[in-house]
């Protein structure tokens, strides 16, 4: 089976792309919601997050993600130091629930695949892009926020244009080329290498 990551800066498309994927009966991780889930069901995790962070790191057993994101999106260590507890957690889980997949191939959705060193465990790397104009427009729409805030939260990961280098493949998401074709080759492809082996 292969192992296919996706990623892309934030409002370059991943999660649509994934949906295309899980409807071509691919089985799709989504590691920044598992992780999210993992942030407040593994109870070592969650101790060593409130050492991090202090007491109000949660909320009546939650995560306090506001809270938290305040702290992180201004402070690069304690950004890191939040990656390093929460990463390793989220890698193993992805690395389990691969293994129980029955299908061709398998895609991991994340955000910071290479800063989290995920990269590693997979076979491909899917790049989703789009221009940051256009990623600005979407995630201030998404998320009703102001332009300094997306920006601020952009900077926290790799440059675009190097993360789509370290890509194997790169779909192009920038409102002019039809995503769907570009999915379907890439499914046709690794189809393909999974019959040839």
């Amino acid at each position: 089976m292969l192992k296919i990551g996706l990623t892309g800066g934030m409002g370059s498309g991943k999660t649509t792309v994934s949906q295309i994927f899980s409807s071509l009966n691919i089985p799709v991780f989504y590691a920044d919601d598992i992780a999210k889930a993992i942030m407040n069901e593994d109870a070592g995790l969650k101790q060593s997050i409130i050492d991090l962070f202090g007491s109000d790191a949660y909320i009546e057993n939650s995560l306090n993600r506001k809270y938290i994101a305040d702290i992180v999106f201004n402070d690069a260590y304690k950004l890191e130091q939040l990656n390093a507890l929460v990463h390793p957690v989220t890698i193993a889980a992805a690395d389990k629930w691969m293994q129980e997949q029955k299908s061709p191939y398998v895609v991991k959705e994340a955000a910071l695949m290479f800063e989290a060193g995920a990269a590693a465990h997979l076979d491909y790397v899917i790049g989703v892009y789009a221009p940051q104009h256009l990623r600005m427009q979407r995630v201030m729409h998404r998320d009703n926020t102001g332009s300094e805030k997306v920006l601020s939260r952009m900077n926290n990961q790799i440059d675009e244009t190097i993360k789509m280098k370290l890509c194997d493949f790169v779909i192009i998401n920038d409102e002019q080329q039809a995503v769907l074709p570009q999915v379907l080759s890439l499914h046709q492809k690794f189809l393909d290498m999974v019959q040839q082996h």
